[in-house]
């Protein structure tokens, strides 16, 4: 694990860079856009899109700074020694930040008055120098509790810290070119699909108690063309349901997600997963997921939204209700 130096990046043309690519999904009802061919010209909207790319996002790189987590990348690279600091999904605060920046940058191709290239370098090499020789990836787990790997995947995130560690290097390679972080998301993701599998064939039969990964491990699919990653994300959507994970409502794991009738338990967990099911749809014929994913969306829009499209009334769980459960006054509404 030895950390690399930044190097500068290149441009690729206007409008290489799309958020989620069903160009060549064959189920697909729409076309992506390119980031770089959308240009917001009025008064309102388009100075705040400004603003998010040359103040907040350079600001939030500063925090991920303060707060120890680009540290915490640095010690498994045996550039500090010290503890890990903060709580065991930081690392996907990085990758969802770098997302942001790749598609801050997308947007505005060759003009980076904040520097925001130069933060994303800086954060590209210290995600490379921290990952393991056998493509693991993860600070929490990778100085002193290497033995403790997959043990608690209920409640740890590894898969969902791995799936925005994916994410975020397709958006990196869509809008810069280049390939070093999409390297290191390939290496993590093929130690998944070695990990995970069919117990019959020695795997681990199991999946993430918070989804996420399926989604991912679709657009990796989509940007490489490799067909497991596809199949990968179909095994972790359907072990989940089995009760592999504690068999909660709360993580979806109570029933498998064809059977599924309504939208339950924690709301952004149920929300990656119904996202990722869709994702795999618009890549595979499947009616009875299509049937399943109808009723949920149905469930959700009609019985368990509140009129400003938030979800997930409770606080307890940050979870859905009981259908028409909308209070105002306890509106969690995370998402």
């Amino acid at each position: 694990m030895t950390a690399m130096t930044p190097t500068t990046m290149s441009h690729p043309a206007r409008g290489a860079a799309v958020v989620v690519d069903t160009s060549a999904s064959p189920n697909a009802a729409h076309r992506p856009v390119p980031i770089g061919n959308v240009r917001l010209t009025d008064g309102f909207l388009a100075p705040r899109l400004r603003i998010n790319r040359d103040v907040t996002i350079p600001a939030q790189f500063q925090h991920l700074e303060d707060t120890n987590r680009f540290r915490n990348f640095r010690r498994v690279a045996g550039e500090f020694d010290g503890p890990f600091d903060g709580i065991y999904f930081n690392d996907s605060d990085v990758y969802k930040w770098l997302e942001a920046a790749a598609s801050a940058i997308a947007a505005y191709p060759g003009d980076d008055p904040g520097g925001l290239i130069a933060m994303i370098d800086i954060a590209v090499a210290l995600i490379e120098g921290a990952q393991d020789d056998d493509g693991y990836l993860n600070t929490y787990f990778s100085v002193d509790l290497v033995d403790e790997r997959w043990s608690n995947l209920q409640d740890k995130h590894e898969l969902y810290c791995a799936g925005h560690l994916i994410q975020a290097a397709i958006a990196h390679r869509r809008a810069t070119g280049s390939d070093r972080l999409l390297k290191v998301a390939i290496r993590f993701a093929d130690l998944i699909c070695d990990v995970f599998g069919p117990a019959a064939e020695g795997k681990r039969e199991q999946t993430d108690g918070h989804e996420e990964i399926e989604l991912a491990l679709i657009e990796l699919h989509r940007q490489t063309g490799d067909q497991k990653y596809l199949d990968q994300a179909r095994f972790l959507l359907d072990v989940r349901g089995r009760g592999t994970i504690g068999g909660s409502d709360y993580h979806q794991d109570a029933t498998p997600v064809r059977e599924q009738s309504a939208m339950v338990g924690h709301a952004v967990r149920a929300v990656y997963l119904n996202a990722g099911a869709t994702d795999l749809l618009a890549e595979d014929d499947d009616p009875n997921l299509r049937v399943a994913l109808d009723r949920m969306w149905a469930n959700m829009t009609t019985r368990r939204s509140y009129v400003s499209g938030g979800i997930g009334s409770r606080w307890e769980g940050e979870a859905f209700g009981k259908d028409f459960e909308l209070p105002n006054e306890r509106a969690y509404t995370e998402s």
